[in-house]
């Protein structure tokens, strides 16, 4: 050979992929697999990273893993790769677990465990050593996962607190209700948008990146992990109540508030910036990875063995999308006869129903009623009495929500019509101005979102109902772009009073429900 050669060989990239001739073949199935089996939970990543800024940076988390490994280059020579078909057991356990995520309609859930069984393929394929020696960027690819959302209500209390307890110290008069702080300046929301998560998820990525690049001992990269953890949402907390602060020192919350996303990614750089130079003092990133001690000879059979893993953790990997298959055979959509429902005299019909345009699941009405001047769309939509709380969470969440709308709330409706508002939520939205109400009727019972809601239509999923779920919404038809403070407490003072003059609703609800059955 020669020594133009020798030197071809022993490029690092080359390395890499020699290590890997006894596993392609196997990456390959297994891959092509699970990105089949899971394009449904791949392509609802992809549209939450194009449409959510909390989550713009997943895009880059692929070359990241891919820049990490080859950061890691060093450590991987001598390694190759050696197939350990019994690891692909690990893929059962998560085949089960994808489907109690996906009955309980967690697509959080169903995404996790996809990407965990990418993990078990390269665990299965490439075998202990060469596993470990790229954990870390493995690791990295549950970035991927659009993950956190959940966070968003606990992150507003977080900074409330902050707030609540800043005014006091700073000495401005407020009246805080909530996520609602009134100064004499003005009023604040603690929105969504103001929880600070997607400061959090962007802080956490930049600080795995950061520690496995700058450091080699798990201790250090730990600590800083967690400082990335915890100071981003200290942060939030102080800049919301420096927003609140600024709108008492100009003499106008909304001069305070004004351009606050704007100015809070700066604060937020700023942060990053103060705790990437915080940690340069202890950087590790002169020392290099630790070489493999002993080189690995390929192993006679690798390549067969490799493919035979790969067919096996694609195997498992079908195990729950098959048993969904099964079940979704028998959650045909009802037929069943839906009438209009009797609102007099609070409202009037203003039309026949109709069923919708807009490729609503399973079987519903849209019923235009006029109630105190205002053209209203009462909606009803049965669904399978075998579904999950999937598709009626998503049909609740399209016709309640704009998806250009911030500081987006859900408030129960007034107490005071019993039985007659048990179930119905408020939802209220701003910029643009929207107000919707809705309830589901859960086996036969006004039911709330939730997880009791998501445990109790994944048992019926499995064993029936009497009862099939149905979901009711309440929307005026307005010019969204006029309505005022005063023109949206008028409205929800009518939706109110339409829930409540009519607790007969629930009734009829449930004949449908149950008719959906038979």
């Amino acid at each position: 050979m020669s020594e133009r050669a020798a030197e071809i060989g022993d490029a690092p990239l080359v390395r890499i992929l020699a290590a890997l001739r006894d596993a392609w073949v196997g990456l390959a199935i297994g891959l092509i697999a699970i990105g089949a089996l899971f394009h449904v939970e791949i392509a609802t990543a992809i549209k939450t990273w194009i449409d959510s800024t909390a989550y713009n940076h997943c895009m880059l988390v692929i070359p990241i893993a891919g820049y990490l490994i080859w950061d890691r280059r060093s450590s991987l020579r001598g390694l190759t790769a050696a197939p350990v078909p019994l690891a692909a057991l690990l893929a059962v356990p998560l085949a089960a677990g994808w489907l109690a995520a996906e009955r309980l309609g967690i697509m959080e859930g169903r995404q996790l465990v996809a990407l965990s069984l990418i993990e078990v393929l390269f665990l299965t394929m490439l075998g202990w050593r060469l596993w470990r020696a790229i954990l870390g960027p493995l690791l990295y690819l549950y970035f991927l996962v659009p993950f956190g959302e959940f966070l968003t209500p606990k992150l507003q209390d977080v900074t409330a607190w902050f707030i609540r307890h800043g005014v006091v110290i700073l000495g401005i008069p407020a009246y805080i209700d909530g996520f609602i702080i009134e100064i004499p300046e003005g009023t604040f929301f603690v929105a969504e948008a103001c929880a600070g998560l997607r400061f959090l998820i962007a802080s956490i990525a930049f600080g795995v990146l950061y520690a496995l690049l700058m450091y080699r001992g798990w201790t250090r990269r730990a600590l800083f992990i967690a400082a990335s953890i915890v100071i981003p949402i200290i942060a939030n907390g102080f800049r919301a109540l420096g927003i609140v602060w600024l709108g008492h020192v100009l003499g106008s919350a909304e001069a305070g508030a004004a351009d606050h996303i704007l100015y809070g990614w700066i604060f937020f750089s700023i942060v990053i910036l103060l705790l990437t130079v915080f940690g340069l003092p202890f950087r590790q990133d002169d020392q290099a990875e630790l070489a493999t001690a002993s080189p690995m000879t390929p192993a006679q059979g690798a390549s067969r063995r490799g493919l035979w893993a790969g067919l096996a953790v694609a195997a498992a990997a079908c195990l729950g999308p098959a048993v969904v298959l099964g079940l979704n055979v028998s959650a045909v959509v009802p037929a069943v006869a839906l009438g209009p429902l009797d609102l007099s005299p609070t409202c009037v019909a203003a039309s026949p129903p109709t069923a919708p345009a807009d490729g609503a699941p399973g079987q519903a009405i849209v019923q235009r009623v006029t109630c105190g001047g205002t053209p209203m769309n009462v909606r009803i939509a049965v669904f399978s009495p075998r579904s999950t709380a999937a598709p009626i969470n998503a049909e609740r969440r399209r016709l309640t929500r704009l998806p250009e709308a911030d500081d987006t709330t859900e408030t129960p409706l007034s107490d005071e019509g019993g039985d007659a508002t048990r179930g119905w939520r408020l939802v209220r939205a701003n910029q643009p101005a929207f107000i919707a109400a809705a309830a589901m009727w859960i086996d036969g019972e006004p039911t709330l979102p939730g997880m009791t809601m998501r445990l109790r239509m994944a048992r019926t999923s499995l064993v029936g109902t009497a009862y099939a779920p149905v979901l009711v919404t309440i929307t005026p038809v307005v010019d969204w772009g006029n309505v005022d403070m005063r023109r949206k407490r008028n409205l929800e003072a009518q939706i109110a009073a339409l829930v409540r003059e009519h607790p007969e609703i629930g009734d009829r609800v449930r004949t449908f429900a149950r008719a959906a059955v038979r």
